[in-house]
């Protein structure tokens, strides 16, 4: 690939949305992701040790310590090489899996490859997953530029991001999603790896999860609705001519898409679940498990943590999450995530 100058645009957006994510605030205003309206049922007669509680689950054929990925963030300018760097090392210390950020800007110009490729090198024994726009996927014709990202990071999996609201907002967007399906199936057919399709904080429907299933995605993100709003960070980036009050808590809570896809398997069909979107604790985690999904990922808690308090911190989060959720499967007689999965949820009861 030939070495030119990096697209100054690219680059500022990136740098951007990390700023804007980390210190702003960007979340939801009037929805939440519908995770907390669920609670456990306490489970007084376990009938297990908690020595006896796994947390471990397998993923894209590695063994993680417990259910969770730290969801895909930045790459593509020069502050993200230390963000993925130290990402990359807490996830190897943690046993768990990691997602680069969109690797569209590698695309198109080879300048901060490094970015992206020193997530692998930084974590050798971990699922790291690969990550570009439903916009791009429109338009190929062939595997080729997915193919070259994936050897770039040594990806165990490629995930699309559909973001038609992002795209809509973004002053510099393409909303142009005709064909995305077919791209989409076109890589299913010719990757090496496993597709992961995934939203970016607005939901997936039953209806789009069906369409992609039917394409042969058998990895599904759902990314709901609750946590941070995609859709702020772009407004506050100038909202390309649109209106907040209309757009910044557009989409599915994920709790509710999460559930929706869930009912979607059937034993002729099965699929991974991610769920995604405000995962702000263990408990959210083993919420959305309980609800149906198989493995929980969370981006901007980690990053807001790593920003304030380095790797370090990072590393003492990721624990403390594990430990928390290896809590609530003992509590709720879960020796596994298999049984967390079947664990009694009820409504909460608001006053």
């Amino acid at each position: 690939m030939p070495r030119r100058s990096p697209p100054r645009g690219t680059i500022a957006r990136k740098a951007q949305h990390v700023d804007l994510v980390v210190r702003k605030n960007v979340t939801f205003r009037a929805k939440t992701t519908g995770l907390d309206e669920w609670e456990f049922v306490h489970n007084a007669l376990p009938e297990a040790d908690l020595a006896d509680i796994r947390t471990s689950v397998t993923f894209l054929d590695h063994t993680l310590r417990a259910p969770l990925m730290v969801s895909c963030m930045t790459g593509g300018y020069p502050g993200a090489l230390k963000i993925n760097r130290d990402l990359a090392i807490a996830c190897q210390q943690a046993g768990i899996a990691l997602g680069v950020g969109s690797q569209r800007q590698a695309l198109e110009d080879a300048t901060y490859h490094r970015t992206f490729a020193v997530a692998r090198d930084a974590a050798p024994d971990i699922p790291i997953v690969g990550n570009i726009g439903a916009a791009e996927v429109a338009t190929m014709r062939d595997a080729s530029a997915a193919l070259r990202l994936i050897a770039l990071i040594r990806a165990d999996a490629f995930t699309v991001h559909l973001n038609p609201l992002q795209e809509l907002l973004q002053p510099e967007g393409t909303p142009r999603f005709r064909g995305v399906l077919d791209g989409i199936a076109l890589l299913v057919r010719e990757l090496p790896v496993p597709v992961i399709v995934k939203e970016i904080g607005a939901g997936l429907s039953a209806d789009v999860v069906a369409r992609l299933l039917d394409a042969g995605v058998r990895i599904i993100d759902v990314a709901g609705a609750g946590g941070t709003s995609w859709a702020g960070v772009e407004l506050l980036r100038g909202g390309n001519g649109y209106s907040g009050e209309t757009f910044w808590d557009w989409g599915i809570p994920t709790a509710t898409a999460v559930r929706e896809a869930a009912a979607l398997r059937t034993p002729g069909r099965p699929f991974t679940l991610v769920a995604s979107g405000g995962i702000a604790s263990a408990m959210d985690a083993a919420r959305a498990i309980a609800l149906g999904a198989d493995l929980a990922a969370s981006a901007r808690p980690m990053i807001r943590e790593l920003t304030k308090g380095g790797r370090r911190a990072l590393e003492r989060l990721l624990l403390r999450w594990q430990r928390d959720l290896q809590g609530i499967m003992f509590l709720t007689g879960s020796r596994t995530i298999a049984d967390l999965q079947k664990a009694p949820l009820v409504r909460r009861h608001r006053e």
